[in-house]
This record gives structure tokens, C-alpha cells and sequence, in this order.
């Protein structure tokens, strides 16, 4: 046995973006295979072409369905696994009445491992590889999940939530000092390891006193190739709260700026209610913004501008369980309507760029992940485009392979996912 496995399917590959150089950035292959060996694709190809060149490879023959590489979601709360879906108003409500009391919960590792395990549970059955997730101020939480990806072979990313300022409940706090020595214990702990990154995260500033913001805004200085994870201007409410708490503050982004956490390896969730400085700004430095589309129609927090995305870096995540789905495809189904509202009508391919290529160089991987090509890491799904009776009739219409894609974008949900691959290994049970 060589080890080497062909993939066979529908193939689609993206050899640039989309939002520049339109659908032919992306190409079809109706009957085409995807290479791996050793974790990693070694080549993508026609199918005949392949089974000839490897005639010793085993082979998995998906029909046709559509291979696609790992949905990689940019921003998750992972710890609010439990509460997805749960009644609310306003975000400042909502974090009070539900999120923080279950972050609560995450000093037990206990319970932290169970959710853990739990949480990568459907994300895998959902079709996403890879997340960027906060987690909460204990290091358990981060324990939890890290263990339990590395178990897995995932590529994962995540750290420590570090909240110290009495806006945040009593029993969820740290301290300037032990969010910097946890943080740094566990990203000396984990980074690096295997497929997993550790990511400097303070919640948002209105839960961050000043010196909790500059000890990790020097934390970072420290590890600059890490990335750093926050959340900006999700909406108006929290912007008036920001400035109550930040006087000084020219705006929201000033607050990350003035204590050492604006900069290229930055990602910034939300971003709905920037002023022009901001987006100025941000694009200066090189920042990314992760849009969110089913959290912020879920809680009400505004419409994300995707113009932003000719200037500055723009991932797609769920940001569960704030957002409404672990589903990517619901999560692009969200970003599709949002856009549409603003004027825009995204096409297919964006929309699937988004969520692989475009979220893995948001998160600066985009030279590991998010594509089908050769040397990338094997994280790949099979997408069924007809995995439901609505979803077959409409794409039994399709001309193309994007009005093929669509009713599965829009409609589609774990059923179309009938396989994972984590590193060419399949790990959704059937």
C-alpha cells in the first residue's frame, strides 16, 4: 500500500477570487479526483487522468457529487454551543441573559470536554474544518478545546475570552495580569502544535479596562505571528456603550489601537456601524473583518457592507451561538440575503469563496487551507446537490454548475454534506 487515496467527484477549484476576476476564477470538473498522500492533495485533475497516473491508489468514487475544499468558519463562541437559538433582544441582553451565565460553566473541564467534543461533533457533520473560536476566561475552556482538535487532527484555531472590567458579571472576570499569564501559558502551551494556533482574544473593549487592553496588546507584540480576535462596532447601542466607558476614544477602533491590538494579524467580527476613519484605517494596516450574517439578523445588529471586501481581507463565520446555525451553507445563505438588502447579488461562487478561500486568508492560512490544489492540507467535503426533494428539482433545472450550487446554498443544511475529510481521512458517520 502506497497510502495514496484518489477522491473522485464533481471537482471545483479556485485559482484566484472571484470578487476580482468573477466565476472563471473557479473551475468545474465533472468527473474529476482529488489526489492525497500523507495528509496533503498531491494533485487535481480528471478523473481518467489520475486513475491512470496512480492505477495503484485506492480509490473513493463520490459520483456526482460535488468536492469542495473544508468550510472554515472565522468566528465562534464554541462555550455557547447549549444556548444557540435562544430568545433575546439586544446583544448587551442577550450576553447577560444567556451567554455569561454559561460561560460560567467552563472552570469545570468536566463540562468543558464534553462540549468540546460535542461542539466538533457538528461542525464536522456540518462540513466546517477549521474554526476560529473564543472561549471563556478559564484555561480549561481552552484546554478542552484544544485537546479534543488535536485528538481529532483538526486545524483549529481558539483562546482564552479576557474580560476584567465590572461590565462583565462577578465569577467571569480576570485581571489585566492573569489575562496575560493565562494567555501566555496557554499560547506557549499550544501554538504551533500539530494543526492548532492560539489567537490573543479580548472579548471587546466595553468588557476590558485600559491595562488589561495594553497587557495584551503587549502579549501580542511578543507573538506577533499569532493572530488576534475581538469584536468591533456589531452595533449602535454598543458603540454608544463603548464611548461611555472610552471618553478618550476618537472611535471604536481607536479603543484596539491605542493599546497595541490594530494590526495586519488583527480580525475584527461584526464590523456593521464603521465610519469612514475605521475602514480607512483598517485597510491601511492590512486588518481582516469576519461578517457574520445569521447573528446579526438574529440579534438585530444591522447589515454588513460586503463592499468593504475591494479594500480590506473579509471572512464568513457563524458566530455560534450568537448566530442561528452551525451551517455554513446557512451561514452563506444569510450573507447572500444581507447583501441583497444592501443592493448586491453575490454570486454562487463568492458566496463558496467566502467560506473557504476568502475566511482562510482572512485567518492568514490561506497558503494551507481553503483550496484544492496541490500541497494544501486534505480538508475537504462532498457536497450532494440534491439532498432533499426541493433542493433536486431546482438544481435538476441548473445549466451550470453555479445554478447547481445555489439551491444548495440556499436550502441545503447537514443532509448535503454526505462526507469530511479531516487531513484525506474520512470522519462523518453515515
Amino acid at each position: 500500500m502506497t497510502g495514496k487515496r484518489l477522491i473522485l467527484g464533481q471537482v471545483l477549484e479556485f485559482s484566484g477570487d472571484p470578487v476580482r476576476e468573477g466565476p472563471g476564477a473557479a473551475r468545474h470538473r465533472r468527473r474529476g479526483a482529488v489526489l492525497v498522500a500523507d495528509g496533503h492533495i498531491g494533485a487535481v485533475d480528471e478523473a481518467d487522468t489520475l486513475r491512470a497516473a496512480h492505477p495503484e491508489a485506492a480509490v473513493t468514487d463520490h459520483g456526482d457529487h460535488l468536492i469542495l475544499p473544508g468550510f472554515i468558519d472565522a468566528h465562534a463562541h464554541y462555550p455557547q454551543t447549549a444556548i444557540i437559538a435562544s430568545w433575546g433582544k439586544r446583544l448587551i441582553d442577550w450576553l447577560n441573559s444567556y451567554t455569561f451565565p454559561e460561560e460560567m460553566r467552563f472552570g469545570d473541564p468536566d463540562y468543558a470536554a464534553r462540549v468540546a467534543a460535542r461542539y466538533f461533533d457538528l461542525v464536522l457533520s456540518h462540513g466546517t474544518t477549521t474554526v476560529a473560536s473564543y472561549c471563556t476566561i478559564h484555561p480549561e475552556s481552552v484546554e478542552a478545546f484544544f485537546v479534543e482538535a488535536q485528538a481529532r487532527g483538526l486545524r483549529m484555531l481558539a483562546g482564552k475570552t479576557c474580560m476584567d472590567r465590572d461590565t462583565a458579571p462577578e465569577g467571569l472576570r480576570d485581571t489585566a495580569q492573569s489575562a496575560y499569564d493565562d494567555s501566555k501559558a496557554l499560547l506557549d502551551r499550544w501554538h504551533g502544535v500539530d494543526r492548532l494556533s492560539y489567537i490573543v482574544t479580548p472579548r471587546f473593549s466595553p468588557t476590558s479596562t485600559r491595562g488589561q487592553l495594553d497587557a495584551l496588546g503587549a502579549l501580542w507584540a511578543e507573538h506577533p505571528d499569532c493572530l488576534m480576535q475581538t469584536h468591533l462596532s456589531e452595533q449602535t447601542d454598543e458603540i454608544a456603550w463603548m464611548h461611555s466607558l472610552y471618553p478618550e476614544a476618537r472611535d471604536y477602533l481607536d479603543t484596539y489601537e491605542a493599546h497595541g491590538l490594530l494590526g495586519e494579524n488583527g480580525l475584527y467580527g461584526h464590523a456593521i456601524h464603521l465610519t469612514p476613519s475605521e475602514i480607512d484605517r483598517l485597510a491601511e494596516v492590512g486588518a481582516a473583518l469576519v461578517h457574520c450574517p445569521t447573528s446579526n439578523t438574529f440579534i438585530g445588529s444591522g447589515l454588513f457592507d460586503m463592499s468593504l471586501r475591494a479594500r480590506i481581507r473579509v471572512g464568513l463565520a457563524t458566530d455560534t451561538g450568537g448566530g442561528s446555525s452551525f451551517s455554513m451553507l446557512r451561514t452563506m445563505a444569510a450573507a447572500y440575503e444581507i447583501a441583497q438588502l444592501r443592493g448586491t447579488a453575490l454570486h454562487p461562487s463568492e458566496l463558496i469563496w467566502l467560506a473557504t478561500g476568502a475566511s482562510a486568508e482572512a485567518l492568514k492560512l490561506g497558503d494551507r487551507i481553503g483550496r484544492l490544489a496541490r500541497g494544501y492540507e486534505a480538508d475537504m467535503i462532498v457536497l450532494d446537490l440534491g439532498s432533499t426533494p426541493a433542493i433536486a428539482q431546482a438544481a435538476a433545472r441548473a445549466e451550470d454548475i453555479w445554478q447547481a450550487i445555489f439551491p444548495t446554498i440556499m436550502m441545503g443544511d447537514d443532509r448535503a454534506i454526505t462526507q469530511t475529510y479531516i487531513a484525506g481521512q474520512p470522519v462523518k458517520p453515515h
